[in-house]
């Protein structure tokens, strides 16, 4: 009799989130102009609230209504009333899954999700939870409490991704062509090849990218932006980041030996970046990965803008 084999999908998520709170702010409070590199998510209590997106109308939020913001949107945020308070919830969210990403900016972001939308109720449900999960400042940076934060919020993208798919259906289209879509997997699958596969080219940059491809850098660059919200830039040294975090995690490689297959011209260059993304010298973050190995195997995520 023939056994069965059931195999588990490979999963990494790289769930990170940032600058979330609930805040409750005076009238005529407003916040400079500001874009983050990350999907910024706002759902408003009371009052209201304005949102001013460069080369777009102001959108005017009010209670229970959400927006999602799209990496590198530049954006204000203000008080609608010179007198009365106002109360909202908002966190700043990122995740590994490209295509994912890539429906989200071009199905949900941008746009005044009213109170009474799918969207909206979602969103408020979700950073609630979050909202009350963070209470206690003492358990804040607990494993537990922060591992049933992101449960949270991959239940949120898990609900957003079967959304999208109502949108889809019921709208079509993209802001961007099927053709353009394709390109962008395409700049996608060649930089994840070029940093994980390629160790005799490690310091390859986004030129070779679209010389592989047979398309120009202006082109490649103008997709990849319109597709996934990011520049590939930034794509490209988030994933050297990853795989910079991997190898510091074990032993097989020095320092030198991974800045070196990450495409660092030097120790100093790849130190200095590393610790621009996650906040630690190399050797510290190498540190850190034993003391909380020796608690728990969750790993700790960096990022960067």
């Amino acid at each position: 009799m023939m056994q069965s084999f059931i195999s588990i999908p490979t999963i990494e998520s790289g769930l990170y989130m940032f600058g979330g709170h609930k805040h409750t702010v005076n009238g005529s409070w407003s916040f400079f102009e500001q874009r983050h590199q990350v999907f910024e998510l706002m759902v408003i209590i009371n009052g209201h609230q304005v949102i001013e997106i460069r080369d777009h109308e102001p959108l005017n939020l009010g209670p229970g209504d959400a927006i999602i913001i799209a990496p590198g949107t530049y954006h204000t945020n203000r008080n609608a009333s010179s007198t009365a308070k106002m109360t909202y919830m908002c966190l700043h969210f990122d995740f590994e899954d490209t295509q994912i990403r890539s429906r989200m900016i071009g199905l949900l972001v941008n746009k005044r999700y009213a109170a009474e939308t799918p969207l909206a109720k979602l969103s408020y449900q979700m950073l609630d939870e979050i909202i009350d999960l963070s209470r206690n400042r003492e358990h804040q940076n607990e494993f537990d409490t922060q591992v049933n934060i992101e449960i949270v919020l991959l239940k949120y993208l898990r609900d957003l991704n079967r959304l999208m798919g109502d949108v889809d259906y019921k709208y079509g289209g993209m802001p961007y062509t099927n053709k353009e879509a394709k390109i962008g997997r395409d700049i996608v699958m060649a930089i994840e090849n070029r940093v994980n596969n390629d160790d005799r080219n490690p310091s390859f940059n986004f030129s070779d990218i679209c010389k592989e491809l047979a398309i120009s850098n202006g082109y490649g660059h103008r997709v990849f932006k319109k597709v996934y919200g990011i520049t590939p830039l930034h794509f490209i040294d988030k994933e050297k980041y990853k795989k910079a975090q991997r190898l510091l995690e074990y032993y097989g490689n020095s320092i030198e030996e991974i800045a070196y297959m990450t495409g660092a011209a030097n120790m100093s260059i790849f130190s200095k970046q590393f610790k621009k993304w996650s906040g630690y010298s190399p050797s510290e973050y190498r540190k850190q990965v034993i003391r909380k190995r020796s608690v728990h195997s969750k790993n700790k995520v960096g990022y960067f803008e």
